[in-house]
């Protein structure tokens, strides 16, 4: 510029203006970047003419220019990005992107020039913007009105009114800009014809991290946090895998925000499921980058973090895996200070990477969650008390996705319904209205990963849903030989979950929604057809030898497998082989007898009897009616199924004995006309060469000869009876023999051979699972110390055996067992009987039956008599 011109003093505001990436321009366009240079200048002296603005300098791309109102600078700004818009640019790539930033304050020109650091505050305004943005400060945004027409008049103010009209100002919130110690509140400049959406303002200084500000307080998971942060401290890429919803996105901010310290660099997070423009820009939006020209943005992004210790954490990597893997590997293979956290329902299976899986929530975390969310679902109201809500969590799985829809559900049903609903989570809790975000429902969630599988593991995923718990591995490749891929790719997609064994397991919400999938190809009757042709398969592999004997019945050895027979049970009662299913009842019938689950057992009978075929061969039918009527108390309904079951076994010997047996049970309270009974039952087995098959009969007998006394004739009865026990694979486990010698020995003041029989008793009734019959030898152990002068552990002992869950206590014994209990309460005194009883029903089964296993053997010196040459 030459001659001297007027510069504005007072309250002035000055602008700031260049071209975003115009070295990288000019190297693009070569010789063209001369006239695209020259014509930018064109356009803004023109706008500075028509606005009054006073152009101080002008070096290469870059402008100074002064305002003596705020109004005219703001609205020459708009007009100026309007004009470069509009304007024929030689090529499409070669429109030059102006920054521009303004800033209002006081100043009075010293010659030519303004001596200021109101000046040095305006370029770091413009500095901070990115191409095509117009920023302001909060000072030029308060001085900027709508009566500039009025206070400047003429053509100039006019023009600048018409174009404010159209203004508003967005307050993007407070920046520190460089070399300022203090913050500035900035505001973009809106108007039609403008961008509007820009990356955060580019400051020297800017905020360190770009962590959203949660809506819901952070619950639980502290032990996570310290394990996850170390993690992140010793290793460059640390991928957090869990199924959808299982809380890894929450996780990693609170892990985050907690590093902020470590990491001077900044944190900061991008979501490869809304990264429209790819991940590389969403990474530089977050950084406040530009794209350059002709540059891809991955270079720039290469150059900005190169030497900053910074912390990247990629969310729903599953979106876009192999974006998302190239993005973390080439950050990481170029800046050597820069971690990577990553979520995902897969590892990246990148070099170096360490997979950390996220567990569901602990049952206390959990309890925690859903107590917090329903409180404010529900309006901050009071709803379900914590036992019902401790339920309720219980049945969520540790999922924060369950439990969040749980607690919305909570507006609807209370908790004691909702927990009952369970047994199939996606109708429980999905609403069909809740749109189609993938956490909007477990369907939504579940159906993201169900899309991503193979063919293979697809086919596999359905096929487990049959299954009622974890499966191993030679379960999976008895389905399929070739299954070890596709069950990997499950696994690596978190829709199996791997357990010690190892044993894989899906959940409900899994499970649940893998059946409707089945469901909907058509192949779900093959599949449980499937299935319960391999619980027939585990069923004789459990119940037999290789040799094909008969194993002893052990419950413990059942339990893995009763869930999936039960499934299989339903099937069959439903739609499948009914000679499968009454198989199946039969197996199951020890256990439903034990655990209390008789009802649900004649349910299931009473079901098969709804679709039997004609060729149901007749021994299977009658055991099935034997089983039935074992598993009533209601003596209309035993002698019914007795009835039946004799009419349906015809001859075959052993069959009518066990029914013969079995009728005892219908006796009245005659012991005189029992004991005949037991007598008539036991010699017609022998006469029927099936004497084993009396062996009920046989203890029935030896229980009545001890109620009236006949102690030797019963310890003669039983020690004769133990060769047929030992042939009866389903009574071995029970012990029944020792169990009554040790009570015969009781009875006779015998301690030695008492507390031989019965540890034997209880020792094996443990080992296989018969807990009902375990409480009833601790009880009788329990006297044995009463009789032996330890009372104090004789109560204990009491307490835990009658505290014990799912026990069957004798019937023939209660009243023993009463009158034992009761002279102990005299010796004890009421206050130490309760106390010392309390104690043992509070310790829990294991440490009683260990305490109980613990009693010192009787000193063989006191003379105790001993039957041992009768019973051995």
């Amino acid at each position: 510029m030459s001659g001297r011109i007027e510069l504005p003093s007072g309250l002035v505001t000055f602008m700031f203006t260049d071209i975003e990436g115009s070295t990288r321009l000019a190297r693009m366009l070569g010789e063209t970047y001369r006239n695209v240079l020259g014509a930018h200048r064109a356009v803004l002296r023109g706008v500075f003419d028509d606005f009054g603005g006073v152009e101080l300098l002008t070096e290469g791309d870059s402008f100074f220019v002064a305002f003596s109102n705020a109004d005219a600078a703001v609205a020459a700004c708009v007009e100026a990005q309007r004009r470069l818009s509009a304007h024929d640019w030689p090529r499409h790539d070669a429109v030059p992107r102006v920054r521009m930033g303004l800033h209002t304050g006081r100043a009075v020109p010293v010659g030519q020039e303004y001596a200021s650091a109101e000046v040095h505050r305006a370029a770091r305004v413009s500095a901070a913007a990115h191409g095509g943005q117009v920023l302001c400060s909060e000072a030029t945004a308060l001085a900027v009105t709508a009566t500039y027409a009025a206070v400047t008049g003429g053509s100039t103010g006019a023009a600048a009114a018409a174009t404010l009209a159209t203004v508003d100002l967005l307050d993007l919130g407070a920046f520190r800009l460089r070399g300022f110690d203090d913050d500035e509140r900035l505001f973009q400049v809106m108007a039609p014809g403008l961008e509007r959406e820009f990356p955060r303002p580019r400051t020297a200084e800017a905020p360190r991290h770009n962590l959203p500000a949660e809506h819901t307080p952070f619950v639980g998971r502290r032990a996570e946090l310290a394990e996850l942060a170390g993690l992140i401290s010793h290793h460059r890429l640390v991928t957090v895998v869990g199924p959808g919803g299982s809380g890894k996105t929450r996780l990693t901010h609170a892990v985050a925000e907690q590093l902020l310290p470590a990491y001077p660099g900044g944190v900061w997070t991008i979501d490869a499921a809304s990264a429209a423009k790819g991940l590389p820009h969403a990474l530089a939006a977050a950084l406040g980058l530009r794209p350059e020209p002709g540059r891809p943005m991955i270079d720039t992004l290469v150059e900005e973090c190169a030497e900053r210790r910074m912390l990247v954490v990629l969310q729903t990597c599953d979106a876009a895996p192999a974006l998302t893997a190239t993005l973390a590997h080439r950050l990481l293979s170029r800046c050597r200070r820069l971690d990577v956290l990553a979520t995902a329902r897969a590892p990246l299976a990148l070099a170096g990477e360490t997979v950390w899986r996220i567990p569901p929530l602990v049952p206390a975390d959990a309890f925690a969650l859903l107590r917090d969310r329903a409180a404010a679902a529900q309006g901050g109201r009071p709803g379900d008390g914590d036992p019902q809500l401790a339920r309720l969590a219980a049945r969520l799985e540790g999922s924060p996705l369950a439990i969040q829809l749980a607690a919305a559900r909570l507006r609807l049903l209370p908790a004691e319904q909702l927990a009952r609903r369970l047994d199939d989570p996606l109708g429980a809790l999905d609403n069909d209205a809740a749109g189609d975000g993938r956490h909007a429902s477990l369907a939504n969630n579940l159906a993201w990963s169900y899309r991503t599988l193979g063919r293979r593991a697809a086919e596999l995923l359905r096929r487990l849903a049959v299954f009622a718990g974890p499966v191993d591995l030679t379960t999976v490749e008895w389905y399929d030989p070739d299954a070890l891929s596709a069950l990997s790719e499950l696994a690596d997609k978190s829709l199996v979950e791997v357990t010690p064994g190892p044993r894989y397991r899906l959940s409900e919400q899994v499970r649940a929604y893998a059946l409707r999938r089945l469901a909907a190809t058509g192949d779900e009757r093959a599949a449980r057809d499937r299935h319960l042709t391999w619980s027939l398969h585990t069923l004789d592999r459990v119940t037999r030898d290789t040799d094909e004997q008969a194993r002893t019945l052990s419950l413990t050895d059942l339990s893995p497998y009763v869930a999936e027979w039960q499934a299989a049970l339903r099937w069959a009662a439903e739609i499948g082989d009914v000679a499968a299913g009454l198989r199946l009842a039969a197996a199951l019938d020890p256990w439903w007898r034990e655990h209390g689950e008789t009802g649900e057992g004649r349910e299931l009978l009473a079901a098969l009897y709804q679709r039997l075929p004609a060729d149901v061969p007749a021994p299977e039918l009658a055991t099935a009616y034997l089983v039935h009527a074992g598993l009533t108390t209601d003596r209309a309904e035993q002698s019914h199924y007795l009835a039946v079951a004799e009419a349906t076994a015809g001859t075959e010997p052993e069959l009518t004995t066990r029914i013969r047996v079995a009728r005892l049970t219908l006796g009245g309270d005659d012991p005189g006309a029992a004991e005949q009974d037991c007598r008539e039952a036991i010699a017609v087995a022998e006469r029927a060469g099936v004497p084993n098959a009396a062996f009920p009969a046989v203890l029935s007998l030896a229980e009545l000869l001890w109620r009236r006394d006949a102690l030797t004739e019963a310890a003669e009865l039983l020690a004769a009876a133990r060769h047929l026990e030992a042939a009866r694979p389903e009574d071995r486990g029970r012990r029944a023999v020792d169990w009554l010698l040790g009570m015969v020995a009781l009875r006779r003041g015998d301690l030695v051979a008492a507390h031989d029989h019965l540890a034997v008793a209880l020792r094996s009734r443990l080992r296989h699972g018969f807990r009902g019959g375990a409480a009833d030898a601790v009880a009788a152990i329990a006297v044995r110390c009463v009789l032996g002068g330890d009372p104090a552990t004789a109560a204990v002992l009491f307490g835990g055996a009658e505290a014990a869950r799912g026990a069957r206590r004798t019937a023939s014994f209660g009243a023993f067992w009463s009158v034992q209990q009761a002279l102990l309460r005299a010796t004890l005194g009421d206050a130490a009987f309760d106390a010392a009883y309390a104690d043992g029903a509070g310790i829990g089964f294991d440490r009683i039956v260990a305490m109980a296993l613990a009693v010192e053997h009787p000193d063989l010196e006191n003379g105790a008599a001993r039957f041992a040459q009768i019973v051995r």
